[in-house]
């Protein structure tokens, strides 16, 4: 097997995700996971589609991540890990398909209006 290359995003996290065959190694753009990921919540989030699948042992994973926050960037790998789940085995997608894990989140900031203080937001309105 050759190393599996897939994307995934959330908000404006983009994460590239390259799995190869190995011990169960996960390295977020050069450090350990733990580390890049400290919190518990953040950790479940990126290991989530492993576990589900049972493939926690038996791959390396390198995930080059960018832009974001911690939570969007967590969620943005756990989408490439799916996809990449999914091209390993094609019966994962029924695994991971009900659980959510295989849909794109599409909410993103609603962008600023002129005239206006926010996006939705509006300067205080003055009748005298």
């Amino acid at each position: 097997m050759d190393v599996i290359h897939k994307i995934g995003r959330r908000k404006t996290a983009v994460a590239r995700v390259y799995l190869s065959k190995g011990k169960g190694k996960i390295t977020v753009n050069k450090k350990d996971v733990g580390t890049y990921f400290p919190t518990a919540t953040l950790q479940y989030k990126v290991n989530q589609p492993l576990v589900l699948t049972g493939n926690e042992k038996n791959f390396d994973i390198n995930v080059n991540v960018y832009g974001g926050g911690a939570t969007g960037q967590a969620e943005a790998v756990r989408l490439a890990l799916s996809r990449a789940m999914c091209e390993v085995d094609a019966e994962n997608r029924s695994i991971l398909k009900p659980e959510g894990l295989l849909t794109r989140d599409p909410r993103m900031v609603e962008r600023k209006k002129f005239g206006q203080k926010k996006a939705r937001k509006k300067f205080q309105f003055s009748k005298r």
